[in-house]
Parts: C-alpha cells; structure tokens; sequence
C-alpha cells in the first residue's frame, strides 16, 4: 500500500509515443491568482475563493504548449518537472499574458525553429532576405526594391510610419505629433506617445512568449541588434500599424493612457488570435519556401550531427563491425 502513489506516477509518465504533436494541442493557457501543484493524480491549479472555499482544476499538461503565470501565482518544483517532462514551455507574464518576464523551455521542445533561424541569422545575404520579407510582409508584396540594402529598407520603413502618425494625428484632430521615448523624463511626454509605448511593451511581451514556445532565440534579430531582445522587436514591428499605433491615438485624450492602453490592447487580443499570427509568420519568414504553415513543432528525439548525410538517429552504436 505504500508504494501505490509511487505507481501511479510511473504509471502516468508519458512516453513520447503518448505525447501529442503541438499542432494537435492547445495553444496556452493563461493563469493568475492561483497556486499550481502537483498531487499523485497530475498537475491542479488550486483555487480558493470565499464563495466557494478551495476548488483543484486538473492541467491536460500534455496537451499544452505552454503554460502562462501572471500575477499572483505560485508553482511547485514537481508541477515545473512534469511540465518539462511533457514539453510544456511555461512562461512568466503579467497580467492578461501581455508582458513576459522570464520563461522556462523544455529540453525535449524542438530545435528545429532555432536552426533554421541561426542559419539565416549567421549568413549575410539570407539575413537580408529575411529583413526584405519582414518588410514586404508589413507594406504589401513588391513595395521593397530590387536588392535594397538595410539602411534603405530602414529610410523606406520610417517614411511609411512618418505618414501613418500624420494621418492618424488628422484623424483624431491632435496637431502635429512626433514619436518619442525618452525614459528619463517620462511623466513629460503626451498621451499618444505613452499609450504608444505601453502598448508596444505588452506587444513584445506576447511575441517574446511566442518565441519561447518555438523554440527560438529572442537576441537573434534580423533588423535589431545587440540586445536579448533583438528578434523580438523584429516581429513585433510586424503588428504596430496595426495594433498598437492605431489604439494609441485613440486614447490622445486619456487622463491615464498607459492604463488604458495595456487594458485595450489585452481585450483586443481576444480578436486578433495573435499569438496563432505570430508562428505562423515566424515559419514563413524563416522558410519562405513551404507549401502549408508548419503547425507541427512537434517531440523529436536528439539526432547527431553528419556533414554528410545530414541529421542521423541518436542512441546507435556506429562502431563499425570488428571495431574495438
């Protein structure tokens, strides 16, 4: 009797056979106010409210791609174990999941993403390719010159926001308006420009999770340079025209825009299903030559490196015969 619990873990631990492709499972789920444990049956979140005292919610974990903490959560060592075990990124957000402070990647989640991202990363004219199909992707097909080079892609990307701010500043009837961020004296700056900027956070806070899950590098950008949050701000610049910039004028007149705007862009989530957005155009900038949206980054067992033949399966004797 006193090896039961012990059974019943073996038990329920999952082979990689058992554990499903991510693009069979959920996409996240976000939790808050709440304590996530594991008991002999798997992985509860533990809720207690005074209406209805304590109350276990059992996690699918092996069926979620990762897991998002906000505010006021707690997590035992043995629930992150067995979120490793099963493949689950979990990640350490704020409140709505709108900005990431810290994530934990499995060891058994895919590199597939984070090669292929190095490869064109490491190699100059690839680099610049993808800078081109970031650019094409956020002004339409064809807007980019034949062979640009950086510095006209950037002269090209800040033209384009230029008229944006100044139809947007027409719009809403609010003069002349220029973009600033100057940390130092923030409590000086006008609503537009501190909506801008908190809504821009809570933007890379959600493209930093994304990336997590994918198992790519957020230092390694195409665009942006030198910080842990280079490629981050690469695929975050994808949705400001879109997200951020238009619903930061509309708050112009704001008594407190960094609240409304974090508050806005969380409920506007719900119906732009961004985080989906966000893989599926990280896969078509890092392989632009794919048929259909890889929506499989799925378990894969450890190969070993060949130059020659390319990837071979791990966990063969390659001794050739006779060999000592």
């Amino acid at each position: 009797m006193t090896h039961q619990p012990a059974a019943r873990r073996k038990l329920a631990a999952p082979t990689v056979a058992m554990l499903p492709r991510i693009g069979d499972s959920l996409s996240f789920l976000y939790l808050d106010i709440v304590r996530v444990q594991q008991d002999d049956t798997g992985v509860c979140a533990v809720i207690t409210t005074e209406r209805r005292g304590t109350e276990l919610v059992y996690l699918p974990t092996a069926a979620l791609s990762r897991i998002l903490l906000g505010p006021g959560t707690s997590i035992t060592a043995r629930a992150m174990t067995t979120l490793a075990r099963h493949g689950t990124t979990l990640i350490i957000t704020g409140s709505g999941g709108v900005r990431t402070y810290a994530g934990m990647t499995p060891d058994s989640l895919s590199t597939k993403w984070l090669e292929r991202q190095t490869r064109s990363w490491a190699n100059d004219h690839e680099r610049l390719a993808v800078a081109v199909r970031m650019y094409e992707r956020r002004f339409g097909p064809g807007t980019a010159p034949a062979n640009p080079s950086l510095a006209q892609l950037r002269g090209m990307e800040g033209q384009r926001l230029k008229s944006l701010y100044q139809l947007l500043a027409r719009q809403y009837r609010i003069g002349r308006f220029r973009r600033a961020y100057d940390p130092a004296s923030w409590n000086q700056q006008d609503p537009v420009n501190l909506a801008l900027s908190a809504a821009n956070t809570c933007l890379y806070g959600i493209t930093h999770a994304a990336l997590l899950a994918m198992g790519c590098s957020p230092a390694l950008g195409f665009v942006h340079s030198g910080n842990q949050q280079a490629f981050v701000y690469d695929i975050a610049d994808l949705y400001k025209a879109e997200l951020t910039i238009p619903l930061a004028f509309s708050l112009h007149d704001s008594p407190h825009p960094e609240q409304a705007a974090r508050r806005g862009f969380r409920d506007g989530l719900r119906l732009f299903r961004l985080m989906p957005r966000i893989i599926a155009d990280v896969q078509a900038l890092l392989d632009p030559d794919q048929t259909t949206v890889h929506a499989d980054m799925e378990e894969e067992l450890v190969d070993l490196w060949d130059p020659v033949s390319g990837p071979l399966p791990g966990g063969v004797n390659y001794a050739e015969d006779g060999s000592p």
